[in-house]
């Protein structure tokens, strides 16, 4: 399903009403929900019963600088033996779950951060050596990585491809010189420009831009020169995502002058450029965030009605099906959810004390897994057929059941953000910008008061 933008009405009377905190819903619940009771041998007999194909993350939390604007879990540091003690406890923490997984393969890796390509030649070589002695693959795996470009040299990229990795994801965030001195995050354009090239040439089979807009500086006109370089770079996929400023939450944002900030008005702007200028270059508007070529596995999925949606955004695999390790990482596999711990000394500890590090997990009952399963699918797909869900479900009388959620509805229909009726729920092309919105009318667990200063604007 494509959009068109220039059918989006960007009305300051509905981003006043609609511009909420809000979930990005990359799991129902959202993280938020996790609690520290979590039995182990929940986990234990959800591995048990897993399907025999699986997703893997792997999180790397080293940086060498801090970029203020990030809300990441991650570790500033030069010194690169500490990523060789990481990989000490990663092996560690596979060898545990090696002994859970029995013969089940994964047929996706991803590595994120943190920066990935903090570790070394000697170090990726190892990480991936590592993983093929613990785990099992599948032999179409996918292997993506996350790339910052100050990081990555020539050969360093050249090792990447040789060790499998296939798809590559570099942050970008800006092109302007005086946004990036503003984040602490200073890249050259035609370093950028070069690894990009050389991606292509070495056979990597989708290449991801990201972008960030509402920075500091930002204004349309500048952003609108750093749109116009990465539609000149022709990438595969670009994620354009909304700075959230949350000082009280990422003291590195604390260093971010507040007045620098673009308005509110000018950031929806920047959102607007975004999607009219990606989608009148090719782009298909997958929704919230995110763009891909019409050819690329992620909109053809989507046009398929098969995109999914976890805890790394808009993905063809993996919604319930996704293990993560290390510092940090959540796994999700068949309604049941569970987080590492996310500081390296504690990770640590609970490793050399023979347990898995995990800290807190969720389980989700029946309801749980009937709206998340409603959720996704109107986030990755912008329509419901109401019967067929129904039916799948189980369900007597939809309306019955989500008759709060219809309530909550009401205004979204009144101001032709949904179009609705007894068979089917549709969000309008103009309603896609408030589709979290939208979802969050499911929510259960959504409290206004308490829990919408933890989440950032949905625009």
């Amino acid at each position: 399903m494509t959009s068109s933008a220039n059918q989006i009405v960007w009305s300051q009377e509905l981003i006043d009403k609609y511009n909420i905190n809000g979930p990005r819903y990359t799991s129902y619940p959202t993280a938020l929900a996790l609690h520290n009771k979590f039995p182990l041998s929940t986990m234990e007999q959800t591995l048990a019963s897993a399907p025999d194909e699986l997703s893997l993350y792997i999180h790397l939390p080293f940086c060498i600088k801090l970029c203020y604007y990030c809300g990441c879990n991650k570790v500033i540091t030069r010194h690169q033996h500490k990523a060789d003690i990481y990989l000490d406890y990663l092996a560690k923490e596979m060898a545990m779950y090696k002994a859970l997984l029995g013969k089940r393969k994964f047929e996706s890796v991803h590595m994120g951060g943190g920066t990935p390509t903090f570790l070394s030649e000697t170090q990726l070589s190892r990480l991936m050596d590592l993983l093929h002695e613990h785990f099992e693959f599948t032999n179409d795996a996918e292997w993506s990585i996350e790339i910052d470009p100050r990081s990555c040299s020539d050969d360093k990229l050249r090792h990447l491809r040789k060790l499998g990795f296939d798809r590559v994801s570099y942050g970008v965030q800006d092109f302007d010189t005086k946004v990036q001195i503003a984040i602490n995050r200073v890249q050259d354009t035609d370093m950028i420009k070069h690894q990009i090239a050389l991606s292509k040439e070495l056979g990597f089979r989708s290449i991801n831009l990201d972008l960030i807009y509402g920075l500091p500086y930002q204004r349309p006109e500048t952003f609108a020169a750093s749109i116009d370089q990465v539609i000149e770079l022709n990438p595969d996929r670009v994620s354009l995502f909304s700075y959230a400023h949350l000082p009280s939450r990422f003291a590195g944002q604390r260093k971010i002058d507040e007045s620098s900030l673009p308005t509110a008005p000018i950031k929806l702007e920047l959102l607007q450029l975004g999607i009219t200028k990606f989608t009148a270059a090719g782009y298909q508007f997958i929704g919230m965030d995110h763009f891909a070529k019409t050819d690329d596995t992620l909109a053809q999925a989507q046009q398929r009605g098969e995109l999914q949606r976890n805890f790394q955004g808009y993905t063809t695999s993996g919604q319930d099906a996704l293990l993560g390790i290390g510092a940090s990482s959540i796994s999700q596999i068949d309604g049941v959810l569970w987080q590492n711990v996310k500081e390296l000394p504690s990770y640590y500890k609970a490793i050399d004390s023979g347990t898995l590090p995990i800290v807190k997990g969720f389980e989700l009952n029946g309801d749980d897994k009937l709206r998340a399963a409603l959720i996704s699918q109107v986030i990755c797909h912008f329509d419901l057929d109401i019967q067929a869900f129904a039916n799948d479900w189980n369900m007597e009388d939809f309306w019955t059941y989500f008759a709060d959620a219809k309530r909550k509805l009401a205004p979204f229909v009144e101001d032709g953000l949904v179009e609705l009726d007894d068979n089917s729920l549709k969000v309008t092309t103009l309603g896609r910008l408030w589709v979290r919105s939208i979802c969050a009318c499911f929510d259960a667990y959504l409290d206004d008061a308490a829990t919408a200063p933890r989440y950032s604007k949905v625009v």
